[in-house]
């Protein structure tokens, strides 16, 4: 039986990504601090006989190899990291230190023990071009880089490509739009949906953070998580040596999900505007024609559905 490590497994998409792991039939170990990730997330599958979970800090290389060399795994799947932009901006340091050591102490355990294919998460968002009109991001545009997290994303892709190149394993990295769905947890720029419904259930206003030009908010694209779980399987089964993007090409205002929101939660609560926040990109919208082209792969869930699923989760 074939072993994977999720870092971050107990995490928004980490334990999505483990359930969907292990109905493949993998035998997975989760390797999460259990900072963000929790137990809960995990509930469904705590008791499956081919799951591992190792209570572990990735920037703790000695208990990282440890773990490597004890359960001797074929492929890794790397999704634990601080995620977010803003909190870069005010503690680099502290970003660097897990998105950017964290990420090597990963590869370098990886390397030591032999493993033949990583799945690395990265950010389509964060690493995108100025975009004008009507234009996606690509993965060969030159990406921003106006904050640490993006800073420290794109150079664990360069680590990737240069291990790789030395032989030994196969990879991809998946830059991922704004990821939404079930388990998100309301705390970081990627939280924006889980913060509005959280106000919105708690009776609160939100903030909208934007630029004076942009009355209705940045633009963002987003994926729903279920199909960003596909795309990882898809890319442990068939692993590229390359960057591709995972999203939907469609470019969503922020003020357009509030609203999509308030009316799904029959809501009326007011949104009071803001100047924007540091390190924030105005637009993002990815082009996925790679990871179609590549792995067949293209998103399925449409935002009625996916906020319908988020909703329905919150229900039990």
């Amino acid at each position: 039986m074939n072993t994977i490590v999720v870092t971050g497994g107990a995490g928004f998409i980490g334990s999505h990504l483990t359930e969907a792991y292990l109905q493949e039939g993998w035998r997975v170990v989760v390797v999460d601090d259990f900072s963000c990730g929790t137990e809960e997330n995990l509930a469904a599958v705590w008791d499956a006989p081919q799951l591992f979970v190792e209570r572990v800090d990735i920037r703790d290389g000695e208990a990282l190899r440890a773990v490597f060399r004890k359960y001797r795994p074929t492929a890794v799947n790397h999704h634990a990291a601080q995620k977010s932009v803003a909190d870069s901006v005010v503690r680099p340091l502290l970003d660097q230190d897990i998105n950017g050591k964290g990420f090597l102490q990963v590869l370098l355990a990886a390397i030591d023990v032999g493993v033949k294919q990583i799945v690395y998460a990265s950010s389509g968002g964060a690493l995108s071009k100025v975009i004008e009109g009507d234009e996606r991001s690509r993965e060969d545009d030159p990406p921003q880089l106006i904050s640490p997290y993006a800073v420290h994303k794109f150079a664990g892709e360069q680590y990737l490509a240069m291990y790789a190149a030395q032989g030994g394993y196969r990879y991809t990295v998946m830059r991922y739009a704004n990821v939404y769905g079930p388990r998100q947890v309301a705390d970081g720029e990627c939280g924006v949906v889980p913060i509005f419904v959280d106000n919105i259930l708690a009776g609160r206003p939100s903030t909208l953070m934007t630029y004076p030009d942009m009355p209705r908010g940045c633009s963002r694209d987003y994926v729903y998580v279920g199909d960003v779980v596909r795309a990882n399987l898809m890319a442990t089964a068939h692993p590229l040596n390359t960057v591709i993007n995972i999203g939907t090409g469609e470019e969503t205002y922020i003020l357009d999900i509030y609203e999509m929101l308030a009316e799904l939660f029959h809501s009326d609560q007011a949104i009071h505007i803001v100047g924007p926040r540091a390190g924030d990109i105005r637009r993002s919208v990815l082009c996925a024609d790679r990871a179609k082209q590549l792995l067949g792969w293209t998103p399925e869930v449409d935002w009625t559905t996916g906020l319908q699923r988020l909703k329905d989760s919150l229900n039990g």
